[in-house]
């Protein structure tokens, strides 16, 4: 089981991989200087595999909603892993396990159709936002029309959203890892180095 997990993970990082596109007249560059959302220290413009390089607007915009998209479902994530991991279960009666992965495992069919249909259902609505004039990439709730990124604040908003997602997507693996190899669910990871 532990293999089917880890390769899982693994091949879900293809969906982080780069599309072949045709190259257009849009330069990167202009895309990372009208572009203050996302870009912050310490670190500034971050891509260490070199996804952006030579990628149109349209590319940059669809590979800043997927990161909008990942970092949210793993900040839900996470929140998710530890209340199941601490007894909370939000269905069956918290009759299911209380490791994430074995819960997932007795979860009955019925609470899997109802995660897929309900997946699908928010994916269907992200689809039909999206054909909405003056869209910006990951804002469901069309927060753009009321305010634009010359506010500071909603700025600074941006930015601790993109961030805390990009952390709860790195903790998310961790936590498959402690998981998966150390056999621990809970959230003491270095329980082996303290006792």
């Amino acid at each position: 089981m532990k293999t089917a997990i880890l390769a899982t993970v693994v091949a879900s990082a293809a969906a982080f991989a780069p599309s072949k596109t045709a190259p257009t007249s849009t330069v990167l560059n202009a895309w990372i200087d009208d572009t203050v959302v996302g870009i912050t220290a310490p670190v500034g413009f971050f891509d260490p595999l070199g996804f952006s390089k030579g990628q149109s607007d349209a590319t940059m915009k669809y590979y800043r909603e997927s990161e909008l998209k990942h970092g949210r479902v793993a900040m839900a994530a996470c929140l998710g892993w530890y209340l199941n991991a601490g007894g909370v279960h939000p269905a069956f009666n918290s009759a299911l396990s209380n490791d994430p992965l074995k819960a997932m495992v007795e979860l009955p069919a019925v609470g899997w159709l109802q995660f897929v249909l309900g997946c699908g259902a928010i994916e269907w609505l992200g689809q039909q936002i999206k054909e909405r004039p003056g869209y910006v990439p990951g804002d469901l709730l069309g927060a753009a029309y009321w305010v634009d990124d010359s506010d500071e604040g909603w700025v600074s908003y941006q930015n601790k959203e993109i961030n805390n997602g990009r952390l709860a997507m790195l903790a998310f693996a961790g936590i498959m890892y402690q998981d998966v190899f150390v056999g621990d669910y809970g959230d003491m990871m270095y329980k082996q180095l303290v006792r």
